[in-house]
């Protein structure tokens, strides 16, 4: 009996994404004429050498850059030529990030760190206590709520920048580089932390990666080089 495939919603799309900047006296291309689709529950990643475009496409993708040319798609809505009032709506309530460096605020506690994603879209504290640690308890981290930054470990900090992404429930998390600054042991138990959350929540994941051991944890690979998508494949079913 043939199996029938699974269809999934297009999430997100980009068409002709190109971006310089300026380096002196000279232009410099990130990323040109970057073409994709994701769809929702993908569990993908942007792979490539430091320096092939990976970040500022990861950037543009989520609203953090603005593309020279181009246009974006997001759930239906070309969000190209949105305000920046608009397009931060779109990061705050659609959208969840986790950066190279955890960049959690040093004074915060960890429950304080993720519910400010809360707070700044008007959750009472009440509701952005119980959702943070929710989230917080999702990631493995509870009893640690009341612990400030400098009293974790770096795999502990990254999971409170994951449970910050997770506790809005966005659409699509974009992380970059999460495992760069992690040692190997710590690296592959936050590679099990994003394959269970994926699992469970359903949440759409776009990585950007050179390492071997994140990119083979992905179920669709994009490999950029010099700016330009040069290989886009599917290498495993996604959960």
């Amino acid at each position: 009996m043939r199996s029938v495939p699974i269809l999934r919603a297009v999430l997100l799309s980009a068409q002709g994404l190109t971006r310089t900047y300026r380096l002196g006296t000279q232009m410099v291309t990130g990323i040109s004429e970057a073409s994709l689709s994701l769809d929702a529950g993908e569990f993908a990643v942007l792979a490539g050498p430091s320096g092939s475009g990976k970040t500022t496409l990861l950037n543009c993708l989520g609203l953090l850059d603005t593309p020279d040319s181009g246009t974006l798609v997001f759930e239906g809505r070309d969000v190209s030529g949105l305000s920046d009032k608009e397009r931060a709506r779109v990061r705050r309530e659609r959208l969840g990030f986790v950066f190279q460096n955890s960049q959690l605020i040093p004074v915060l506690t960890a429950e304080e760190n993720v519910s400010l994603a809360l707070w700044i879209r008007e959750y009472s504290d009440a509701e952005s206590k119980s959702r943070a640690r929710e989230a917080l308890a999702a990631v493995g981290l509870g009893g640690m709520e009341d612990r400030k930054p400098d009293a974790l470990s770096g795999g502990q900090r990254q999971r409170v920048a994951v449970a910050r992404a997770i506790v809005g429930k966005p659409a699509l998390i974009l992380a970059d580089e999460p495992t760069a600054s992690l040692d190997s042991e710590t690296s592959r138990k936050l590679l099990d932390l994003f394959d269970a959350l994926h699992t469970k929540l359903g949440v759409t994941f776009l990585f950007s990666s050179h390492d071997p051991r994140m990119i083979e944890r992905a179920a669709r690979r994009i490999d950029l080089l010099d700016g330009k998508i040069v290989s886009d494949r599917i290498v495993r079913e996604a959960a």
